[in-house]
């Protein structure tokens, strides 16, 4: 195809939104919600703040597997040892110092580490915090009983010992760089609600979650909000508000609405959607801002169904879809295009990755070489297997739901059936998102520790719980040059060379597409103008990552 015709292929906005179904009046009527008795309760109403999520958590215990909106949850419940600044540089929470191999923390081989803790710390429950919670947290991760989040790093951890109260050491089996970014992500959990437990799947922690965190469990509504209180034991500064309310609003131009009308006092995960954006701009008494993330958008395969065995069938897939028209006309432009997971602000990026074509002449060619022929209702079939399968979000995402539309049509240009199944987002991000119980999804994804490159919780062979393994590969990819990698990547520390085995990988994945990279998130936060303290962090998951210092004024 010739760039003129290459060019030509892109719709402009008006048809691409007419062939996505932009103009259903059931996708843009906002419904009417108003605030909720509960709400009337809080004595104190400059001490309140609704916050807004298009999610619902539903994972209260931090060391199971869960997603990113679970998080805005566990930011404000519990603490993690230390986590990472907007800069990238590590500060200290339970921990009374960050280890380095300076202050002689990690010892100069990494395999030697000593933690210190802050005194006076408690759980919720007054319960004294101490090493022996930092113990239990770190061992449940690899407890075969446990379903863990995640095994990588702490299956490397020998001889957790508890020196007082306060001091902790361990022995690293081998060195592994990736591991004071992993802790940063690691909540500390109480280890005495989980005495006498037989299930440890099944605690308090499921239903009323206990932490060291600002703010303390209150109440929940399911499907419709959860009631925090400020906890006055708190260690660090803050917390400054005195209920926080995590508002569950699944239908985004809803959710907007709310935020327009003063519902709603911050405006979170999904945000504002980039159609809202110059009418957002102009809202009085409202703060919005335009914020890079290191989330990305993606097509995800699941890897066990037949129809995305053939790499060929992957490849034709990607050049059918119109990610040009997706973004200027669903996204206003807004989101980066990408090729790779990796943030473009990370410095383990791969600017040099070949870019994405939108070529239907192409993919046809490519699937009537690879032997996928069509049948007489024009989908192709190859061996027994038929190219058709289901794409699943977030039922009420409806920028999702629209762009849903748009592959599906580019998708049969190709001989390609593509049923969309959407479901909430309770059983969207449950099982069937975790157990690999999809065909492919829309999702959006952060597969970084912090700022670190490791990704061996998403990607790595052993860790798709779909294949018996402890993680977060979903889409339960298979490759041994990026399993190779990612070892050889987490044994280096040295930022130079471990940038080439990460571009490297990002070049390995790229060629085999496990999941088809459309754009990396460039979201829109807003909040009322008398809030103050929400502060983007490309090194963090969910906005309230500082909830302890948010305020109003």
């Amino acid at each position: 195809m010739t760039d003129e015709k290459k060019n030509s292929a892109h719709l402009n906005r008006r048809q691409a939104l007419m062939m996505m179904g932009a103009a259903g009046a059931a996708l843009m009527t906002p419904m009417a919600i108003g605030r909720d008795k509960a709400f009337a309760a809080n004595a104190d109403a400059t001490g309140q703040l609704v916050l807004a999520f298009s999610q619902e958590p539903t994972v209260f215990n931090p060391l199971m597997p869960h997603i990113e909106v679970d998080e805005g949850l566990y930011y404000a419940v519990y603490d993690t040892l230390f986590d990472f600044d907007p800069d990238g540089e590590f500060f200290p929470i339970l921990a009374a110092e960050v280890p380095t191999v300076a202050n002689g923390g990690i010892s100069a081989d990494g395999l030697n580490w000593t933690l210190k803790l802050k005194e006076g710390v408690t759980w919720h429950d007054g319960t004294p915090f101490t090493a022996e919670d930092v113990k239990f947290s770190l061992e449940l991760t690899v407890d075969p009983d446990f379903r863990s989040f995640r095994s990588t790093g702490y299956k490397l951890m020998q001889d957790i010992t508890v020196v007082s109260d306060t001091e902790l050491t361990w022995t690293m089996s081998e060195p592994f760089a990736p591991m004071a970014a992993i802790l940063a992500s690691t909540y500390i959990v109480p280890k005495h609600v989980f005495d006498g437990v037989e299930d440890k799947n099944a605690t308090i922690l499921n239903t009323a979650p206990i932490g060291t965190g600002p703010f303390k469990f209150k109440n929940r509504m399911a499907g419709d909000h959860i009631e925090l209180e400020a906890n006055a034991d708190y260690h660090m500064d803050g917390p400054f508000l005195k209920t926080l309310i995590i508002k569950y609003v699944p239908d985004l131009n809803v959710m907007y609405t709310q935020f327009k009308s003063g519902d709603i006092d911050v405006i979170g995960l999904q945000y504002i959607t980039p159609d809202h954006l110059a009418e957002a701009e102009t809202l009085e008494g409202k703060e919005v801002k335009v914020a890079g993330t290191a989330t990305f958008e993606s097509i995800g395969l699941n890897m066990t169904r037949p129809q995305f065995q053939d790499k060929a069938v992957r490849q034709a897939l990607y050049l059918a879809i119109d990610k040009t028209s997706i973004i200027d006309a669903l996204y206003y432009g807004v989101p980066t295009p990408t090729e790779t997971y990796m943030p473009q602000q990370s410095f383990y990026y791969n600017d040099s990755l070949p870019k994405h074509e939108f070529n239907i002449e192409k993919a046809n060619a490519m699937l009537d070489e690879a032997g996928w022929e069509k049948g007489s209702d024009g989908i192709r079939t190859k061996d027994g297997v038929r190219l058709s399968f289901t794409n699943s979000t977030t039922a009420g995402n409806h920028l999702r739901e629209q762009a849903q539309q748009f592959i599906q049509q580019t998708f049969a240009m190709i001989g390609v059936e593509m049923t969309i199944k959407n479901f909430p987002p309770a059983v969207m991000w449950g099982d069937y998102w975790m157990n690999s119980e999809f065909d492919s999804v829309v999702v959006g994804l952060n597969t970084l520790a912090g700022a670190d490159p490791d990704t061996s919780d998403y990607f790595m062979s052993t860790m798709s719980p779909a294949r018996g393994g402890s993680g977060q590969n979903t889409f339960a990819y298979q490759n041994p040059k990026v399993d190779e990698l990612l070892t050889k990547g987490a044994q280096n520390f040295v930022p130079e060379e471990r940038k080439a085995i990460y571009q490297e990988m990002q070049a390995v994945m790229r060629e085999d597409l496990p999941f088809l990279p459309m754009f990396q998130y460039a979201v829109v936060k807003g909040w009322k103008d008398d809030v103050t303290g929400p502060t983007p962090n490309v090194n963090n998951r969910i906005d309230t990552w500082n909830v302890r210092d948010w305020a109003r004024t």
